[in-house]
């Protein structure tokens, strides 16, 4: 039915998330799908029963809007372990409806029109569309292929008495890859006497590989007074479709945060909440950076003898593939062709560039059962 109303478009010329788009066809084509980042094993059963014994002991109403204090508490203990700082649980730690929703409420609070955000490109692609909803102008910074690493002198010239925010991933989606010591050095460095404040997303943080650690933003202190952290459930624990995730930044950030968090979701899911509270003081996500290493390698493993070219990954659960020596054909229709003719599908990185920066590569998920990755990378080595 034709509309009547007429409207301008707040997000114009932005298209449908390539996430949709590539698991959409795959669906369609019978395709394996290596594109979107969900694993195909089950998640813990001992975590499925706390969740049903919540339920059934009747907590089925709203939670606390900044989440249940008994996850809150137990986020905090796991963050102590972990970096070795204190989130005060009470003014300092929000649960969210999972790392995206997060991001977009730390944007929201604190994006205003005028206001610049320096984002590393390829970037997730939800961060440029949030900051534009709030007013917001996105300055790219391109990391260098094809290691993608970042020159933060470079960085430097991007900042101007209008940048608000600058916007940082690690362990990185999609190409894998981690910042280290040095780049929180120089970022730290970068910000140092500004009014700049950093949005950290680390939804990522367990998966590590190689013997790298985490250089959590919450390890350094200068950095985590102007920051906001994100991080996710759904990832370190095999539940991407439960949503939940949860925010870390110094009280009075997280007192703006929360005035938005509370209009946008108001709160989450309860019995999950108190079901994390429980299977966190278990430390379940140790181990994880071994395990999905393990399927990385199992991965590389079996397209060793194919003409893909391996991009390092140090982290995530995604392995960036370059394919030069196979076609020269634009990634979007390479990825769309290995899905319909191969039966694998995978995600372009030129959906992770602003301007659509084509370096012939494609983003593989390996969180996957063996026999999933093995039949792919069979495949994978007949092209």
């Amino acid at each position: 039915m034709a509309s009547s109303v007429s409207i301008i478009s707040k997000l114009s010329n932005t298209p449908t998330t390539i996430f949709t788009v590539m698991s959409r066809l795959a669906g369609e084509h019978g395709a394996i799908n290596l594109s979107q980042g969900f694993p195909d094993f089950e998640i813990s059963a001992e975590l499925i029963s706390l969740v049903n014994k919540y339920m059934k002991k009747g907590c089925n109403q709203y939670a606390p809007m900044q989440g249940v204090p008994a996850l809150r508490s137990a986020i905090s203990e796991k963050v102590r372990k972990s970096y070795g700082v204190i989130f005060d649980p009470e003014t300092e730690i929000t649960i969210t409806a999972g790392g995206t929703q997060g991001l977009f409420t730390a944007i929201a609070a604190f994006i205003r029109e005028g206001d610049e955000v320096i984002v590393f490109d390829p970037a997730y692609d939800s961060y440029d569309p949030a900051v534009r909803l709030c007013g917001g102008t996105v300055k790219h910074y391109e990391m260098k292929y094809p290691d993608f690493q970042i020159d933060w002198r470079e960085v430097q010239k991007l900042v101007t008495g209008s940048t608000r925010m600058i916007i940082i991933n690690t362990p990185h989606n999609p190409s894998g890859s981690i910042l280290r010591t040095k780049d929180m050095k120089s970022l730290e460095k970068l910000t140092s006497k500004t009014d700049i404040l950093v949005l950290s997303d680390e939804v990522y943080e367990h998966l590590i590989f190689d013997g790298e650690s985490h250089q959590s933003l919450c390890r350094y202190p200068d950095l985590q007074k102007r920051s906001l952290v994100v991080y996710s459930f759904g990832k370190t624990f095999h539940a991407t479709g439960w949503k939940i995730g949860y925010v870390l930044a110094p009280e009075y950030l997280m007192h703006e945060f929360r005035k938005v968090h509370q209009f946008n979701v108001f709160t989450c899911n309860t019995p999950i909440q108190y079901a994390l509270a429980d299977f966190l003081t278990e430390r379940n996500y140790e181990g994880l950076g071994i395990f999905y290493q393990q399927k990385r390698d199992l991965f590389l493993e079996g397209i060793k003898s194919s003409r893909f070219k391996i991009i390092p990954s140090f982290g995530t659960y995604f392995q960036v593939l370059e394919y030069n020596a196979i076609t020269d054909e634009h990634d979007m229709d390479f990825a769309r062709s290995l899905t319909i003719e191969k039966g694998v599908a995978s995600i372009p990185l030129s959906a992770f560039y602003k301007g659509g920066m084509d370096h012939h590569m494609l983003r593989f998920c390996f969180a996957k059962k063996e026999e999933t990755l093995k039949k792919a990378a069979k495949i994978l080595c007949t092209i």
